[in-house]
């Protein structure tokens, strides 16, 4: 029986803007970021990693008009599960391995009547040789870089996005307090982040990864170790789960055994800061300027912040997007907008994603209480 086809949750009303200031006939999609926002697909496993790898013979690529149709060119191994689940309907599919994705491109390029037009291609995941082959088949035809206005078309969520960046965070924070009870001391980090991922992956997310160390583990990002947990050790997490290509994405605290009066001092110092961080994200203030009031607020207590980032966008294919929440970025907030807020000291590391509303931010991972470090017993 036909699959019925997904409602397009793009922000297509943006995006058309965006091209008529550009001037731009059609975009050209070729990021996973990109490629997934813009045809309503998650690709999984093998398929993935082709849309990962900018030189990839079996690439896939989206063309949107400005007007008409939008047509997604790919290989036969992808065919399939794109018929079924994209928004897209009109589908070419080129010979992996002995026909050039490019050269395919350029002729659904010149059958749209878009081969002397001015198109928009991602010049970060277009390769040189691949933007030189696409300009000699078509020599008419403009190229021009519209990595930077994706990026804007993409950072104002639609409500279907915050409904699935909602899911998300509900399945990922499910995760976390199935899996810290059963925490014990004497295992392994790499046990409890095979919970953890475990979890994820049964409560249906396409994918999930992440960290999570002990506070005497002092290189946080090396991966999931043999390093054993003690009694007193604080737990620090940064996780992502993806849900139809968007990510629940948290980071919580945990404390085995009854904390000190110093991991309980810490925590509240840090949770208050972050509380006021949250807040301070509406629309009219600049990314940089939330982070110059995280530095201070530190600095008040005489921490000092040397992340370079205190948060940052969220979105379709991965989870850091802008705009990043770092020193000097310009980038002003607006409705709609959807930031992943983190300010952290050490291992205390919070996080959750809140929308940008006018009214105040929303938060959307509201499912696991963080006003104060969760304990193992």
């Amino acid at each position: 029986m036909p699959q019925p086809k997904r409602e397009i949750i793009a922000n297509v009303t943006r995006l058309r803007a965006s091209m008529d200031r550009h001037r731009l006939a059609a975009v050209v999609a070729r990021s996973g970021q990109n490629f997934t926002y813009l045809s309503g697909l998650a690709y999984p496993g093998t398929l993935a990693r082709h849309l990962d790898l900018p030189d990839s013979v079996r690439g896939v690529l989206l063309v949107w008009p400005r007007d008409g149709e939008p047509v997604i060119v790919l290989n036969k191994i992808a065919e399939g599960l794109t018929r079924r689940d994209s928004w897209v309907e009109r589908i070419e599919v080129y010979d992996a391995y002995s026909e050039s994705p490019y050269r395919r491109l350029s002729q659904v390029l010149a059958t749209m009547g878009l081969g002397g037009e001015r198109v928009g291609f991602e010049k970060n995941y277009v390769s040189a040789a691949q933007w030189e082959e696409v300009q000699r088949e078509l020599p008419s035809l403009q190229m021009v870089d519209c990595a930077a206005m994706m990026d804007e078309v993409r950072w104002v969520k639609t409500e279907g996005e915050i409904r699935l960046l909602k899911k998300g965070a509900d399945l990922l924070d499910d995760a976390y307090l199935e899996v810290f009870p059963t925490m014990k001391p004497g295992e392994t980090e790499r046990a409890v982040h095979s919970r953890l991922i475990g979890s994820c992956l049964r409560r249906g997310a396409n994918w999930a990864h992440g960290i999570l160390n002990g506070s005497r583990n002092l290189i946080p990002y090396a991966g999931e170790s043999d390093h054993t947990w003690q009694t007193g050790d604080v737990v620090r997490t940064d996780y992502v789960a993806y849900v139809d290509g968007y990510p629940g994405h948290q980071s919580r605290n945990a404390v085995l055994g009854k904390p000190s009066a110093a991991q309980v001092r810490d925590y509240r110092i840090t949770r208050d800061i972050y509380g006021m961080t949250i807040d301070r994200c509406r629309p009219g203030v600049s990314a940089g300027e939330v982070y110059e009031f995280v530095v201070k607020e530190f600095a008040k207590h005489g921490w000092s912040y040397t992340s370079q980032l205190a948060g940052h966008g969220v979105g379709a294919w991965w989870h850091q997007q802008e705009p990043v929440i770092s020193r000097g970025k310009k980038i002003v907030l607006e409705e709609g907008m959807v930031l992943a807020l983190e300010p952290a000291k050490d291992y205390y590391h919070i996080q959750d994603m809140v929308v940008v509303r006018a009214r105040g931010p929303q938060l959307i991972s509201d499912k696991f209480a963080t006003d104060q470090m969760f304990v193992i017993e």
